[in-house]
């Protein structure tokens, strides 16, 4: 019959297993901390400078939005992110204008260099007037082809659904949309569309 002293042994092996076994059982499930960054500025050129320091240190984009804010008054705010030990990945580029047309050409201009939209909001400018601000996001990893882009900008939201309908046959698709008072169309929708390049042929 065992002994009282090798049933205490027995039990606190146990104990101690069960107890490891919890432990690197938690340890696996938890997920790593994730760590936020909050940009603000009411220069869209420091913004731009601003995000590509944080990525640096191996912060990615998830949110922005322009407004005003109680301190800083008309302000662009991002909002990046990193989890555990995040290297350096990804590059940044802000585009800012009042004209539409214009913005449409610099959309495609970045995405040749392998920036893809990724937000979108409307920052009330120092110089008057609203402006359209996008952020871009490049892979440093990334070499694949690059993305085509469409703005569609109206005063009337049936005049945008028919737009939409028209570049959807073309494959394209909404990224994002915000309403503000651009230099031609006075108060606009601004929606911008992506649509994927096809893969060149060897």
């Amino acid at each position: 019959m065992t002994s009282k002293t090798e049933r205490a042994a027995v039990r606190a092996a146990v104990f101690v297993w069960l107890c490891a076994t919890a432990a690197t059982t938690s340890s696996a499930q938890t997920p790593p901390g994730v760590e936020h960054r909050v940009l603000a500025t009411n220069k869209t050129s420091t913004m731009e400078k601003e995000l590509n320091e944080v990525a640096e240190a191996g912060f990615r984009f998830r949110a922005v939005m322009g407004g005003e804010t109680a301190i800083g008054g008309n302000e662009v705010v991002a909002v990046l992110a990193k989890s555990g030990t995040s290297r350096s990945r990804f590059a940044y580029k802000l585009l800012a204008t009042n004209r539409t047309s214009t913005m449409e050409k610099e959309l495609q201009a970045a995405a040749q260099e392998g920036y893809e939209y990724v937000g979108q909001t409307v920052f009330e400018s120092m110089f008057g007037g609203d402006e359209v601000v996008c952020i871009l996001e490049r892979d440093k990893d990334s070499s694949g082809p690059p993305s085509q882009y469409r703005l569609l900008a109206t005063s009337k939201t049936s005049t945008l659904e028919r737009e939409l309908r028209g570049v959807e046959k073309a494959g394209y698709e909404v990224m994002g949309m915000t309403v503000g008072k651009t230099a031609l169309g006075g108060r606009e929708l601004v929606a911008i569309t992506r649509r994927a390049s096809a893969p060149s042929r060897p």
